[in-house]
Order: structure tokens, then C-alpha cells, then sequence
């Protein structure tokens, strides 16, 4: 599989990547261990999850143990930051006190004594940005994180920290992991030249929209009993399946129609076209939605059908100048 830096790093990562999140939530250990060991075998080596994942903990743990020995063979990142208990108001944030608790938790569960990218899982505007930096280059010169990233960071955001890292000399922030796909652009107006300026690769959640940019969604018929935006509940069809979407997925099915693809394909190979896109974080539930995804990112769309896609699902205004050079 195609491998690209991630950022301006050395981390070579594959463009298309595990997201864990399922693992201890939708999939138990042998099917999380089963779509481990295909991930590995058709190539892909960047593995995503966060202490929260899986009624916090869960899903590291399972990526853990269906790992192995081969923990050095692969790329893991986690995060932190999102709230790790329901009565210690502190276990969440961007504080040292808690990263330096944190991180040895998420490496207790995954039994690893290192992390690959350790990510901000959500800006913490309580506790200053230097303060943050400064805890996680402290983690990388002691060799528990080799490299670290954000998440859900605003432009502004993504800047401040860039700048505080220049003027205090600390390791900087290599990637931004933020919800993207060809339904939800947002983040071309000003993330992506903030990324491109201060040298971060994205990593996009959310690619297939839970599923409604699965090929399994058709305009006009209930959504599947087994799927995520069902099992989820209403929040989920609200979150993903608004009007405005499913009017463009009907357009995007008679694009795919015309041109003889599939939505899938659209979904992860537009994704994959991105120069600033480093990997796509896909969830999986089973071995055979990791293989068409994989597949399905392999497709690149001409230039005709790019211009057609921008009609039906259109960039923000002002947006994306194109990459810098």
C-alpha cells in the first residue's frame, strides 16, 4: 500500500489507516484481532484510537493484545484529553498533571512503552498552550512519544500552537486529525492552509459519514437495522443524515452512475487524491468493510468528475488556495 509522510516528519503512514474506535464498543477481541491481522496483511500500518475509546480503555487494549509482538512493525497513535472519569474533574484537558498520568495509562493498556503520535484529542482553552507543549516535548525526549499531533483544532489553533512551539523551542505538532469528507469540506477554508503553512498532514475521521458514503445508504430507503446510524439512535441521523446530505448523496449516486464507480470508491479515493490528506482514519466493523475500503482508495477521480463533484457538494467559500510550495 501507498505510504506518505505524515506532515513535514519522517513517519511514513499508509493512506489508509485503522480507526479503533469500534474495538470494545461495536467489536469484541477476536473480531478486533481479525481485523488487525488483515489490516497488517494488506499493508496498512497506521492504527488510530484514544484512551476514551471503548468505555475508556477498552479499545486499547484490544489493539494491544491483537498486536503482539508486532507492535514495533506498525505505527500507533492515540490521544488524550477528552474526559477519562465521571468524578475527577481533572482526569481530561491539556494539563501536565494529567498528560503525564495519561500517557502512562494508554501505555499500560496498549503494553507498549512507546507511542508513535500522541494526539490532542480537543483544544483545552483552560490550561495555556505552552504549558501543554511543553509536557508532551518532555514525553519526547524522555522516549515514551515519538511524535505529536492535534485534533479537532481550529485554524487558529493549529497557529498558536505552532508559534508557541518556534519561540519556546518545542516539538511541534505534525498532524490534524479533524472530521473531513466530501460531504463536510468545512475545514478546506482555513485549516488546510493553516496545515499547509505550518507543514501538519491531515488525517480525516469520519470519511464515509458513518457509513452514509458506504454505497449501503440508497435515497428513499430506511437505513439497514444493522448499521451505526441506527444503532446509534436519533442523535446519529441527525449528526450524519440531515436533508441537505442525503439530497447530495442522491446527486453523488447518479454521478457514480454516469462515470461507472462505486460511492465508496468516490468517498475514499477523493479523500486519497488530497495532497495534504497524509491518511484516512476508516473505522471498520468487519474484515470485509476493511478490504473494500482499502480497495476502494485506490480509485482517483478525472479531472471532469472532480468538477462535478465541487458542483454537487460544493468547498467553502473562500477556501482552500491550493498547496504551498
Amino acid at each position: 500500500m501507498e505510504t506518505r509522510a505524515l506532515g513535514k516528519s519522517g513517519l511514513q503512514v499508509s493512506v489508509v489507516g485503522l480507526g479503533c474506535m469500534n474495538f470494545g464498543m461495536m467489536n469484541d477481541q477476536a473480531q478486533a484481532t481479525a481485523i488487525v491481522n488483515r489490516s497488517i496483511e494488506l499493508g496498512v500500518n497506521f492504527f488510530d484510537t484514544a484512551d476514551v475509546y471503548g468505555n475508556r480503555g477498552t479499545s486499547e487494549e484490544y489493539l494491544g493484545k491483537a498486536l503482539g509482538a508486532r507492535r514495533r512493525e506498525v505505527i500507533i497513535a492515540s490521544k488524550f484529553a477528552a474526559p477519562m472519569s465521571t468524578e475527577h474533574a481533572w482526569m481530561q484537558g491539556g494539563s501536565r498533571r494529567w498528560i503525564m498520568q495519561a500517557v502512562e495509562g494508554s501505555l499500560r493498556r496498549l503494553g507498549s512503552d512507546y507511542l508513535d503520535l500522541y494526539q490532542m484529542h480537543r483544544a483545552d482553552t483552560a490550561v495555556p498552550i505552552e504549558e501543554t507543549l511543553r509536557a508532551l516535548d518532555d514525553l519526547v525526549s524522555q522516549g515514551k512519544v515519538r511524535y505529536i499531533g492535534c485534533s479537532n483544532y481550529a485554524a487558529w489553533q493549529i497557529a498558536d500552537a505552532a508559534w508557541t512551539s518556534r519561540e519556546h523551542h518545542l516539538g511541534a505538532f505534525i498532524s490534524a486529525q479533524n472530521r473531513y469528507s466530501v460531504l463536510v469540506r468545512d475545514l478546506e477554508k482555513e485549516i488546510v492552509p493553516a496545515v499547509n503553512q505550518f507543514g501538519l498532514g491531515i488525517l480525516p475521521y469520519f470519511p464515509l459519514e458513518s457509513g452514509l458514503l458506504s454505497g449501503k445508504y440508497r435515497p428513499g430507503q430506511d437505513f439497514p437495522a444493522d448499521s451505526r446510524l441506527v444503532k446509534w439512535g436519533a442523535w446519529a441521523a441527525a449528526a450524519f443524515a440531515s436533508p441537505d446530505k442525503l439530497e447530495k448523496i442522491t446527486g453523488l449516486f447518479q454521478l457514480c452512475d454516469r462515470f461507472g464507480h462505486s460511492m465508496l470508491q468516490l468517498a475514499m479515493g477523493w479523500l486519497a487524491g488530497k495532497p495534504y490528506v497524509s491518511s484516512i482514519i476508516a473505522g471498520v466493523t468487519t474484515v470485509p468493510q476493511l478490504e473494500q475500503n482499502v480497495t476502494a482508495a485506490l480509485w482517483r477521480a478525472s479531472a471532469e468528475e472532480l468538477a462535478e463533484i465541487d458542483k454537487l457538494c460544493p468547498p467553502p467559500e473562500g477556501g482552500f488556495p491550493g498547496p504551498r510550495r
